[in-house]
Protein backbone atom coordinates (compact mmCIF):
# COMPACT_ATOMS: atom_id res chain seq x y z
CA UNK A 1 0.00 0.00 0.00
CA UNK A 2 1.04 3.57 -1.20
CA UNK A 3 0.54 7.03 0.59
CA UNK A 4 1.73 10.32 0.00
CA UNK A 5 0.66 12.17 2.96
CA UNK A 6 0.85 15.96 2.58
CA UNK A 7 1.13 19.26 4.46
CA UNK A 8 0.66 22.75 3.23
CA UNK A 9 -1.75 24.15 5.22
CA UNK A 10 1.12 26.21 7.15
CA UNK A 11 4.47 28.39 6.12
CA UNK A 12 6.54 25.39 5.91
CA UNK A 13 5.12 22.59 3.57
CA UNK A 14 6.10 19.18 3.92
CA UNK A 15 5.26 15.46 1.95
CA UNK A 16 6.41 11.95 3.12
CA UNK A 17 5.60 8.81 0.85
CA UNK A 18 4.82 5.62 2.85
CA UNK A 19 5.25 2.41 1.37
CA UNK A 20 3.94 -0.76 3.08
CA UNK A 21 3.58 1.57 6.93
CA UNK A 22 7.34 2.65 6.33
CA UNK A 23 8.42 6.04 5.56
CA UNK A 24 10.47 5.95 2.03
CA UNK A 25 11.02 9.63 1.10
CA UNK A 26 10.32 12.92 2.84
CA UNK A 27 10.37 16.56 1.06
CA UNK A 28 10.40 20.05 3.23
CA UNK A 29 10.25 22.92 1.49
CA UNK A 30 10.23 26.69 2.88
CA UNK A 31 9.61 29.95 1.45
CA UNK A 32 13.17 31.31 2.63
CA UNK A 33 14.82 28.59 1.68
CA UNK A 34 13.20 27.37 -1.32
CA UNK A 35 15.36 25.86 -3.74
CA UNK A 36 16.47 27.78 -7.21
CA UNK A 37 16.85 23.94 -8.92
CA UNK A 38 15.10 24.45 -11.98
CA UNK A 39 14.68 28.51 -12.45
CA UNK A 40 15.19 30.09 -15.41
CA UNK A 41 17.18 33.23 -15.41
CA UNK A 42 18.30 35.80 -17.63
CA UNK A 43 22.54 35.62 -17.06
CA UNK A 44 25.06 38.04 -18.39
CA UNK A 45 28.80 36.18 -18.65
CA UNK A 46 31.43 38.72 -16.49
CA UNK A 47 34.33 36.21 -16.87
CA UNK A 48 35.32 33.65 -19.00
CA UNK A 49 38.15 31.15 -18.17
CA UNK A 50 39.52 28.75 -20.83
CA UNK A 51 41.91 27.19 -18.49
CA UNK A 52 38.59 25.46 -16.59
CA UNK A 53 36.57 25.34 -19.86
CA UNK A 54 34.21 27.44 -17.67
CA UNK A 55 32.30 31.09 -17.18
CA UNK A 56 30.78 33.23 -14.77
CA UNK A 57 27.53 34.56 -14.84
CA UNK A 58 25.59 37.08 -13.46
CA UNK A 59 21.81 35.99 -12.87
CA UNK A 60 20.67 38.62 -10.75
CA UNK A 61 21.51 36.90 -6.75
CA UNK A 62 24.27 36.92 -4.53
CA UNK A 63 26.51 35.36 -5.75
CA UNK A 64 27.61 34.75 -9.74
CA UNK A 65 26.72 31.01 -11.52
CA UNK A 66 28.81 28.94 -12.88
CA UNK A 67 28.54 27.34 -16.51
CA UNK A 68 30.93 24.84 -18.03
CA UNK A 69 31.26 24.94 -21.82
CA UNK A 70 29.64 20.88 -21.81
CA UNK A 71 26.08 23.42 -20.97
CA UNK A 72 26.62 25.32 -23.19
CA UNK A 73 23.90 25.34 -25.99
CA UNK A 74 26.30 26.74 -28.96
CA UNK A 75 28.74 24.12 -28.05
CA UNK A 76 25.49 21.24 -27.72
CA UNK A 77 24.20 22.69 -31.03
CA UNK A 78 27.83 22.89 -33.15
CA UNK A 79 27.27 20.65 -35.56
CA UNK A 80 31.39 19.70 -35.82
CA UNK A 81 32.79 16.09 -35.20
CA UNK A 82 32.95 15.70 -31.24
CA UNK A 83 36.91 15.27 -31.15
CA UNK A 84 36.79 18.90 -33.10
CA UNK A 85 34.29 20.43 -30.72
CA UNK A 86 35.97 19.15 -28.16
CA UNK A 87 39.38 20.49 -28.57
CA UNK A 88 38.01 23.47 -28.97
CA UNK A 89 37.49 26.18 -25.36
CA UNK A 90 34.70 27.63 -23.50
CA UNK A 91 35.69 31.01 -25.18
CA UNK A 92 34.75 29.78 -28.81
CA UNK A 93 31.09 29.38 -27.88
CA UNK A 94 30.52 32.23 -25.37
CA UNK A 95 32.30 35.99 -24.39
CA UNK A 96 31.97 38.01 -21.48
CA UNK A 97 29.08 40.52 -21.59
CA UNK A 98 27.11 38.52 -23.85
CA UNK A 99 23.69 37.84 -22.32
CA UNK A 100 22.19 33.74 -22.22
CA UNK A 101 19.28 32.16 -20.60
CA UNK A 102 20.14 30.08 -18.63
CA UNK A 103 18.73 27.20 -16.10
CA UNK A 104 19.55 26.19 -12.11
CA UNK A 105 20.75 22.52 -11.75
CA UNK A 106 22.35 22.80 -8.47
CA UNK A 107 22.03 25.39 -5.54
CA UNK A 108 24.66 27.94 -4.48
CA UNK A 109 26.27 26.43 -1.45
CA UNK A 110 28.59 27.92 1.17
CA UNK A 111 30.83 30.27 -1.00
CA UNK A 112 30.23 28.96 -4.40
CA UNK A 113 27.51 30.11 -6.47
CA UNK A 114 24.94 28.04 -8.03
CA UNK A 115 25.83 25.45 -11.25
CA UNK A 116 23.80 26.38 -14.49
CA UNK A 117 23.01 25.18 -17.80
CA UNK A 118 22.08 26.69 -21.20
CA UNK A 119 20.27 23.56 -21.94
CA UNK A 120 16.80 24.68 -20.80
CA UNK A 121 14.24 22.53 -19.35
CA UNK A 122 10.53 22.89 -20.15
CA UNK A 123 8.98 20.16 -17.87
CA UNK A 124 5.39 18.83 -18.90
CA UNK A 125 3.56 15.79 -17.92
CA UNK A 126 4.49 13.45 -20.41
CA UNK A 127 7.84 15.27 -21.38
CA UNK A 128 10.87 17.54 -20.94
CA UNK A 129 11.29 19.74 -23.73
CA UNK A 130 13.96 21.43 -25.09
CA UNK A 131 14.69 24.13 -26.81
CA UNK A 132 18.01 24.02 -28.22
CA UNK A 133 19.01 20.26 -26.32
CA UNK A 134 19.56 18.61 -29.92
CA UNK A 135 18.82 15.09 -28.57
CA UNK A 136 16.31 12.57 -27.91
CA UNK A 137 15.26 9.79 -25.18
CA UNK A 138 12.67 7.68 -23.55
CA UNK A 139 12.18 6.66 -20.29
CA UNK A 140 13.87 2.71 -20.29
CA UNK A 141 11.00 2.29 -17.09
CA UNK A 142 8.33 2.00 -19.43
CA UNK A 143 8.44 -1.76 -19.96
CA UNK A 144 7.29 -2.45 -23.88
CA UNK A 145 10.04 -2.09 -25.94
CA UNK A 146 7.29 -1.26 -28.96
CA UNK A 147 6.47 1.61 -27.16
CA UNK A 148 9.11 3.00 -26.81
CA UNK A 149 10.19 2.87 -30.18
CA UNK A 150 6.92 3.66 -31.07
CA UNK A 151 7.54 7.27 -28.76
CA UNK A 152 11.36 7.42 -30.76
CA UNK A 153 9.53 7.50 -34.15
CA UNK A 154 7.25 9.87 -32.79
CA UNK A 155 10.09 12.09 -31.66
CA UNK A 156 12.02 11.92 -34.32
CA UNK A 157 9.12 13.52 -36.30
CA UNK A 158 7.55 16.02 -34.30
CA UNK A 159 10.74 17.84 -33.18
CA UNK A 160 12.27 20.38 -35.08
CA UNK A 161 15.87 20.36 -35.80
CA UNK A 162 18.60 21.92 -32.77
CA UNK A 163 15.21 20.91 -29.96
CA UNK A 164 15.55 18.27 -27.40
CA UNK A 165 12.56 15.67 -26.01
CA UNK A 166 13.06 13.12 -23.05
CA UNK A 167 9.20 10.89 -23.09
CA UNK A 168 8.43 10.48 -19.27
CA UNK A 169 7.48 7.13 -18.23
CA UNK A 170 3.61 8.29 -17.94
CA UNK A 171 4.13 8.76 -22.09
CA UNK A 172 3.89 4.87 -22.28
CA UNK A 173 0.48 5.12 -21.40
CA UNK A 174 -0.37 8.17 -23.35
CA UNK A 175 -2.02 8.66 -26.64
CA UNK A 176 0.21 9.52 -29.42
CA UNK A 177 -2.56 13.10 -30.19
CA UNK A 178 -1.75 13.98 -26.35
CA UNK A 179 1.85 13.54 -26.18
CA UNK A 180 1.95 15.59 -29.76
CA UNK A 181 -0.50 18.78 -28.18
CA UNK A 182 2.07 18.53 -24.89
CA UNK A 183 5.22 19.19 -27.58
CA UNK A 184 3.28 22.50 -28.99
CA UNK A 185 2.02 23.90 -26.02
CA UNK A 186 5.73 23.15 -24.61
CA UNK A 187 7.36 24.79 -27.13
CA UNK A 188 4.97 27.75 -26.93
CA UNK A 189 5.89 28.31 -23.41
CA UNK A 190 9.10 28.25 -24.55
CA UNK A 191 9.14 30.75 -26.85
CA UNK A 192 6.89 32.71 -24.26
CA UNK A 193 10.17 32.26 -22.05
CA UNK A 194 12.76 34.07 -24.50
CA UNK A 195 10.19 36.74 -25.02
CA UNK A 196 10.36 37.66 -21.55
CA UNK A 197 13.82 37.37 -21.24
CA UNK A 198 14.44 39.58 -24.26
CA UNK A 199 12.35 42.48 -22.48
CA UNK A 200 14.64 42.32 -19.83
CA UNK A 201 17.01 44.92 -19.23
CA UNK A 202 19.25 43.72 -16.79
CA UNK A 203 20.15 39.94 -15.32
CA UNK A 204 17.49 38.56 -13.39
CA UNK A 205 15.00 35.75 -12.71
CA UNK A 206 12.69 34.54 -16.00
CA UNK A 207 10.60 31.86 -14.46
CA UNK A 208 10.35 29.82 -11.31
CA UNK A 209 8.47 26.95 -10.73
CA UNK A 210 6.73 25.70 -7.83
CA UNK A 211 9.46 23.76 -5.80
CA UNK A 212 7.23 21.56 -3.95
CA UNK A 213 5.07 20.44 -6.14
CA UNK A 214 8.00 20.08 -8.23
CA UNK A 215 8.93 17.19 -5.97
CA UNK A 216 5.58 15.84 -5.25
CA UNK A 217 4.86 15.13 -8.66
CA UNK A 218 7.35 12.26 -9.57
CA UNK A 219 6.50 10.64 -6.11
CA UNK A 220 2.65 10.28 -7.61
CA UNK A 221 4.22 8.88 -10.86
CA UNK A 222 5.82 6.16 -9.33
CA UNK A 223 3.13 5.49 -7.32
CA UNK A 224 0.94 3.62 -9.78
CA UNK A 225 -1.64 2.98 -7.14
CA UNK A 226 -2.43 4.00 -3.81
CA UNK A 227 -3.78 7.01 -1.91
CA UNK A 228 -2.47 11.06 -1.91
CA UNK A 229 -3.97 12.63 1.30
CA UNK A 230 -3.39 16.41 1.53
CA UNK A 231 -4.88 19.03 3.95
CA UNK A 232 -4.92 21.77 1.00
CA UNK A 233 -8.09 21.28 -1.24
CA UNK A 234 -5.99 23.54 -3.88
CA UNK A 235 -3.27 21.55 -3.90
CA UNK A 236 -5.09 18.40 -3.84
CA UNK A 237 -7.32 19.38 -7.10
CA UNK A 238 -4.16 20.58 -8.99
CA UNK A 239 -2.87 17.30 -8.72
CA UNK A 240 -5.46 15.53 -9.41
CA UNK A 241 -6.11 17.07 -12.38
CA UNK A 242 -2.52 16.41 -13.39
CA UNK A 243 -3.24 12.93 -13.11
CA UNK A 244 -6.46 12.45 -14.47
CA UNK A 245 -6.99 10.14 -17.65
CA UNK A 246 -3.78 8.22 -16.20
CA UNK A 247 -4.19 4.70 -16.10
CA UNK A 248 -3.08 4.83 -12.50
CA UNK A 249 -5.05 3.93 -9.56
CA UNK A 250 -4.81 6.41 -7.46
CA UNK A 251 -7.15 7.78 -4.86
CA UNK A 252 -7.12 11.70 -3.90
CA UNK A 253 -8.58 12.52 -0.01
CA UNK A 254 -8.77 15.43 1.91
CA UNK A 255 -7.96 16.09 5.27
CA UNK A 256 -9.66 18.08 7.62
CA UNK A 257 -8.66 16.67 11.01
CA UNK A 258 -7.32 18.52 13.47
CA UNK A 259 -4.10 16.85 14.28
CA UNK A 260 -1.19 17.86 12.22
CA UNK A 261 -1.59 15.42 9.17
CA UNK A 262 1.72 14.35 9.24
CA UNK A 263 1.75 13.43 13.02
CA UNK A 264 -1.77 11.32 12.34
CA UNK A 265 -0.36 8.89 10.12
CA UNK A 266 2.77 8.85 12.18
CA UNK A 267 5.48 10.31 9.91
CA UNK A 268 6.15 12.84 12.35
CA UNK A 269 8.25 10.35 14.23
CA UNK A 270 10.08 9.51 11.61
CA UNK A 271 11.30 12.58 10.74
CA UNK A 272 12.08 13.62 14.23
CA UNK A 273 14.34 10.14 13.79
CA UNK A 274 16.32 11.00 11.20
CA UNK A 275 18.26 14.33 13.19
CA UNK A 276 19.41 11.63 15.35
CA UNK A 277 22.97 10.02 14.49
CA UNK A 278 22.52 6.55 15.32
CA UNK A 279 19.56 4.38 14.18
CA UNK A 280 18.63 1.05 14.81
CA UNK A 281 18.35 -1.94 12.70
CA UNK A 282 15.45 -4.16 13.43
CA UNK A 283 18.02 -7.20 14.06
CA UNK A 284 19.37 -5.02 16.80
CA UNK A 285 22.66 -3.82 15.19
CA UNK A 286 22.89 -0.01 14.02
CA UNK A 287 24.07 2.90 11.72
CA UNK A 288 25.94 5.37 12.87
CA UNK A 289 25.70 9.00 10.68
CA UNK A 290 28.02 11.81 10.99
CA UNK A 291 27.82 14.31 8.57
CA UNK A 292 30.37 16.93 8.02
CA UNK A 293 30.94 19.99 5.58
CA UNK A 294 33.19 17.75 2.41
CA UNK A 295 31.53 14.60 3.65
CA UNK A 296 29.26 11.91 4.98
CA UNK A 297 30.26 8.48 7.10
CA UNK A 298 28.30 6.09 8.06
CA UNK A 299 29.66 3.18 10.76
CA UNK A 300 28.04 -0.13 11.03
CA UNK A 301 27.64 -1.70 14.19
CA UNK A 302 26.43 -5.29 15.65
CA UNK A 303 25.37 -3.80 18.33
CA UNK A 304 23.28 -6.25 19.98
CA UNK A 305 23.28 -8.79 17.41
CA UNK A 306 25.33 -11.88 17.58
CA UNK A 307 23.36 -14.06 15.07
CA UNK A 308 22.74 -18.03 15.45
CA UNK A 309 25.26 -19.41 13.09
CA UNK A 310 29.23 -18.31 12.29
CA UNK A 311 30.19 -15.32 12.36
CA UNK A 312 30.87 -14.62 8.56
CA UNK A 313 27.37 -15.40 8.39
CA UNK A 314 26.20 -13.12 10.89
CA UNK A 315 28.48 -9.98 9.67
CA UNK A 316 27.16 -10.82 5.71
CA UNK A 317 23.43 -10.68 7.17
CA UNK A 318 24.05 -7.84 9.20
CA UNK A 319 25.89 -5.53 6.21
CA UNK A 320 22.71 -6.70 4.03
CA UNK A 321 19.78 -5.26 6.29
CA UNK A 322 22.61 -2.49 6.80
CA UNK A 323 22.86 -1.95 2.82
CA UNK A 324 18.98 -1.77 2.62
CA UNK A 325 18.74 0.79 5.54
CA UNK A 326 21.85 2.47 4.46
CA UNK A 327 20.20 3.53 1.10
CA UNK A 328 16.58 4.69 2.90
CA UNK A 329 18.71 7.19 4.78
CA UNK A 330 20.78 7.96 2.13
CA UNK A 331 16.82 9.02 0.54
CA UNK A 332 15.10 10.59 3.65
CA UNK A 333 17.88 12.38 4.87
CA UNK A 334 18.98 13.42 1.49
CA UNK A 335 22.59 12.59 2.15
CA UNK A 336 24.71 14.10 -1.16
CA UNK A 337 28.17 14.56 -1.94
CA UNK A 338 30.78 11.77 -1.14
CA UNK A 339 29.88 8.89 1.65
CA UNK A 340 31.85 6.92 3.20
CA UNK A 341 30.18 3.55 4.13
CA UNK A 342 32.09 1.51 6.44
CA UNK A 343 30.37 -2.14 6.65
CA UNK A 344 31.76 -5.00 9.44
CA UNK A 345 34.93 -6.31 7.88
CA UNK A 346 33.89 -9.24 5.41
CA UNK A 347 36.91 -11.68 4.79
CA UNK A 348 35.60 -12.38 1.45
CA UNK A 349 35.47 -10.99 -1.87
CA UNK A 350 32.25 -12.72 -2.84
CA UNK A 351 30.53 -11.17 0.50
CA UNK A 352 31.63 -7.37 -0.13
CA UNK A 353 30.05 -7.90 -3.78
CA UNK A 354 26.62 -9.06 -2.12
CA UNK A 355 26.63 -6.21 0.07
CA UNK A 356 27.51 -3.82 -2.60
CA UNK A 357 24.91 -5.21 -5.21
CA UNK A 358 22.31 -4.90 -2.79
CA UNK A 359 23.37 -1.34 -1.82
CA UNK A 360 23.24 -0.65 -5.27
CA UNK A 361 19.66 -2.36 -6.11
CA UNK A 362 18.41 -0.02 -3.41
CA UNK A 363 19.95 2.80 -4.66
CA UNK A 364 18.58 2.41 -7.99
CA UNK A 365 14.93 2.81 -6.24
CA UNK A 366 16.27 6.69 -6.07
CA UNK A 367 15.80 8.85 -8.48
CA UNK A 368 19.23 11.09 -7.92
CA UNK A 369 22.06 10.26 -10.06
CA UNK A 370 24.21 7.98 -7.55
CA UNK A 371 27.89 6.11 -8.01
CA UNK A 372 28.90 3.35 -6.33
CA UNK A 373 32.62 3.28 -6.97
CA UNK A 374 33.24 0.39 -4.47
CA UNK A 375 35.68 -0.82 -1.30
CA UNK A 376 38.88 0.36 -0.39
CA UNK A 377 41.83 -0.99 0.00
CA UNK A 378 40.38 -0.41 4.15
CA UNK A 379 37.28 -1.65 3.41
CA UNK A 380 35.43 1.42 2.94
CA UNK A 381 32.48 1.55 0.34
CA UNK A 382 32.32 4.54 -1.42
CA UNK A 383 29.74 6.52 -3.30
CA UNK A 384 28.76 9.85 -4.96
CA UNK A 385 25.17 11.26 -4.68
CA UNK A 386 24.30 14.47 -7.06
CA UNK A 387 23.76 17.18 -4.48
CA UNK A 388 20.81 19.43 -5.44
CA UNK A 389 20.16 21.49 -2.20
CA UNK A 390 21.23 21.07 1.75
CA UNK A 391 20.04 17.69 3.34
CA UNK A 392 17.09 17.83 5.75
CA UNK A 393 19.68 18.15 8.90
CA UNK A 394 20.93 21.41 6.97
CA UNK A 395 17.10 21.98 6.07
CA UNK A 396 15.69 21.36 10.13
CA UNK A 397 18.87 22.14 11.31
CA UNK A 398 21.73 25.22 12.61
CA UNK A 399 24.97 25.46 14.17
CA UNK A 400 24.31 25.29 17.81
CA UNK A 401 25.52 28.91 19.30
CA UNK A 402 26.25 26.80 22.70
CA UNK A 403 28.42 24.23 21.47
CA UNK A 404 30.17 26.22 18.53
CA UNK A 405 29.48 23.77 15.74
CA UNK A 406 30.11 20.74 17.10
CA UNK A 407 26.03 19.42 17.56
CA UNK A 408 23.07 20.45 15.70
CA UNK A 409 20.09 21.73 17.32
CA UNK A 410 16.73 22.67 16.36
CA UNK A 411 16.69 25.73 14.09
CA UNK A 412 14.42 28.91 15.21
CA UNK A 413 12.37 28.11 12.00
CA UNK A 414 11.82 24.30 13.00
CA UNK A 415 10.89 25.32 16.97
CA UNK A 416 8.51 28.50 15.23
CA UNK A 417 6.86 26.26 13.07
CA UNK A 418 5.96 22.95 15.70
CA UNK A 419 4.44 25.63 17.53
CA UNK A 420 1.96 26.90 14.85
CA UNK A 421 1.01 23.13 14.07
CA UNK A 422 0.60 22.14 18.10
CA UNK A 423 -1.36 25.30 18.55
CA UNK A 424 -3.74 24.38 14.90
CA UNK A 425 -4.72 21.70 17.03
CA UNK A 426 -6.80 23.78 19.07
CA UNK A 427 -9.05 25.56 16.63
CA UNK A 428 -12.65 25.41 17.54
CA UNK A 429 -11.40 24.81 21.16
CA UNK A 430 -13.88 26.69 24.46
CA UNK A 431 -10.48 28.58 25.38
CA UNK A 432 -10.13 32.07 24.90
CA UNK A 433 -6.53 32.38 25.15
CA UNK A 434 -2.70 30.55 25.54
CA UNK A 435 0.26 31.49 27.03
CA UNK A 436 3.42 30.62 25.14
CA UNK A 437 6.98 30.67 26.22
CA UNK A 438 9.91 31.40 23.39
CA UNK A 439 13.27 32.29 23.19
CA UNK A 440 13.60 35.81 21.77
CA UNK A 441 14.23 34.03 17.73
CA UNK A 442 11.13 31.55 17.71
CA UNK A 443 9.29 34.36 18.67
CA UNK A 444 10.41 36.64 16.13
CA UNK A 445 10.04 33.73 13.70
CA UNK A 446 6.58 32.93 14.80
CA UNK A 447 4.94 36.37 15.39
CA UNK A 448 6.21 37.64 11.96
CA UNK A 449 6.88 40.97 10.69
CA UNK A 450 4.74 43.27 12.79
CA UNK A 451 2.84 40.33 14.00
CA UNK A 452 1.50 39.16 10.85
CA UNK A 453 1.55 35.43 11.36
CA UNK A 454 0.56 35.95 15.36
CA UNK A 455 -2.93 38.08 14.00
CA UNK A 456 -3.31 35.77 11.22
CA UNK A 457 -3.18 32.75 13.45
CA UNK A 458 -5.44 34.24 16.17
CA UNK A 459 -8.26 35.12 13.75
CA UNK A 460 -8.17 31.71 11.89
CA UNK A 461 -7.76 29.66 15.51
CA UNK A 462 -10.47 31.71 17.85
CA UNK A 463 -7.46 32.24 20.05
CA UNK A 464 -5.78 35.21 21.58
CA UNK A 465 -1.98 33.60 21.63
CA UNK A 466 -0.34 35.76 24.72
CA UNK A 467 3.62 35.43 24.09
CA UNK A 468 6.28 35.75 27.10
CA UNK A 469 10.22 35.94 25.79
CA UNK A 470 12.44 33.53 28.13
CA UNK A 471 16.23 34.51 27.65
CA UNK A 472 18.32 30.99 26.40
CA UNK A 473 21.26 30.00 24.62
CA UNK A 474 18.52 27.04 22.57
CA UNK A 475 15.89 27.86 20.75
CA UNK A 476 12.96 26.46 22.00
CA UNK A 477 9.02 26.85 22.89
CA UNK A 478 6.46 26.15 25.77
CA UNK A 479 2.70 25.64 25.68
CA UNK A 480 2.49 26.78 29.41
CA UNK A 481 -1.32 27.31 30.23
CA UNK A 482 -4.49 27.89 28.51
CA UNK A 483 -7.77 30.31 30.10
CA UNK A 484 -8.78 33.53 30.09
CA UNK A 485 -7.16 36.41 28.28
CA UNK A 486 -6.86 38.57 31.23
CA UNK A 487 -5.57 36.30 34.13
CA UNK A 488 -2.41 34.85 31.28
CA UNK A 489 -2.05 38.72 29.98
CA UNK A 490 -0.63 39.17 34.02
CA UNK A 491 1.16 36.36 34.14
CA UNK A 492 3.28 37.10 31.16
CA UNK A 493 3.63 39.93 32.60
CA UNK A 494 4.93 38.93 36.00
CA UNK A 495 8.96 37.37 36.25
CA UNK A 496 7.84 34.37 38.10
Amino acid sequence: MNQLIINCGYREKRAAFIHNGKVRQIEIERAETQSLAGSIFLGIVTKVLPGMNAAFVDIGTDKNAYLHRDSVAEYVQSGLPKEEKERKSISAYVRQGERLLVQVEKDPTGTKGAKVTGIIEVNGTHLVYMPKGNYLAVSKKIASPERREELRELGRTARLEGEGLIFRTTAGTAADVEIVEEIERLRREAAELLQKAGSLKKAGLVFQNDPFVEKVLPIIEQMESGEVIADDSGLLNELKARFSGKSMHLVFSYYSGKEDILAAHGASVELERLLKRVVWLENGAYLLIEEMETLTAIDVNTGKFSGKNNLEDTVLKTNLLAAEEVARQIRLRDLAGMILIDFIDMKTEEARSKVAAKLEAELRKDGRRTRVAGFTSLGILQLTRKRLGPSLSGTLTVKCPACEGTGRVSSPETEAFKLERELWEQRGSVEEAVLVEASPRVKVVFEGEGKIHLKRLEEALGLSIIMRQVDSVADFYLVKQFGKAEDLRKKADNTY
